[in-house]
């Protein structure tokens, strides 16, 4: 009976945490969309650039207009991709409607100054806002539902490609509505400016170098880093697939303003090491970014 109370409890909680990031994402995402980017005349791809571009051709709302765009996605959603996803895309979609028509619409001042200041300002804050939805799991819909879609059925394609090609598109069919090349290109860069901010904050600053290292040299190497840069290192047991022979490959992962000096520890051992670096989005754990946070 307990453990049920506590169950519901923490459904409760989980449920009240959505719904606050979305109303702050979506009210944050919304001020970008309505003081600067509608401004601009730019469309950023998704859903909501065409959105736009309708408001602009009819002068319907945003917001509604994005929410009707994605009833065929939602209906395809909760066919393809679940009953439980498409309940929280649809809140999400929801609340973000809300906050883009009536509380930023009827509220917020709008900027109408340099289109270059309208498109990074826009996309920066249209980033900030998705991600504090995207950190619970849920989307605002459009491109997103795309992509997951096509990626059912084409397994072997990049989510990102697609997500790539579906607000090219919308890009390219900006051009067309505002009469100018000028709003693809500004929309491309906020963007791409959205796209940095939603990374940076879903996967964290703490953006590091993954080494993997094969040496004859690799202990002493270790031993150097440990104490000289105080990184954590790791042996797998390797074999070489042509010499036959069994060696440890070294693993490491360092910030990304450590990874020259311990280069440096392991080429004064090893001139001749086998160096693979990787970047990674985040790297979570003692010395890092705590594992819960």
């Amino acid at each position: 009976m307990l453990s049920e109370i506590v169950e519901i409890n923490r459904k409760g909680s989980d449920i009240l945490f959505d719904i606050l990031y979305d109303i702050v994402g979506s009210f944050i995402f919304a001020v970008g969309i309505i003081c600067f980017v509608n401004p601009a005349k730019l469309a950023p791809g998704g859903m909501s650039g065409i959105a736009i571009m309708i408001n602009y051709i009819w002068g319907a709302p945003i917001g509604m207009m994005a929410f009707m765009l994605n009833i065929p996605l939602l209906i395809l959603s909760r066919i393809f991709l679940g009953r439980k996803m498409t309940v929280k895309t649809v809140k999400s979609l929801a609340i973000n409607s809300i906050m883009v028509d009536v509380v930023a619409a009827g509220l917020l001042p709008q900027y109408s100054g340099d289109r270059m200041i309208g498109a990074v300002f826009g996309g920066v804050l249209m980033g900030a806002g998705l991600a504090l939805i995207f950190m619970r799991g849920s989307n605002t819909g459009g491109t997103d539902i795309v992509s997951f879609l096509v990626r059912k059925w084409f397994p072997h394609l990049p989510i990102g490609r697609i997500m790539l090609f579906v607000d090219g598109l919308v890009l390219l069919l900006s051009m067309y509505v505002f009469g100018n090349m000028e709003a693809g290109l500004y929309g491309a860069i906020s963007l791409f400016c959205c796209s940095k901010v939603i990374d940076s904050i879903v996967y964290g600053f703490d953006k590091g170098v993954m080494l993997t290292v094969i040496s004859d040299h690799n202990h002493q190497i270790a031993e150097h880093i440990m104490t000289e840069v105080e990184r954590g290192v790791t042996f797998l047991k390797g074999e070489g697939a042509y010499t036959g022979m069994a060696r440890d490959v070294l693993i490491c992962a360092v910030r990304r303003q450590e990874f020259a000096k311990v280069k440096a520890i392991i080429y004064t051992y090893d001139e001749d090491a086998f160096i693979i670096t990787s970047e990674t989005k985040e790297v979570r754990g003692e010395g890092f970014k705590p594992v819960k946070d």
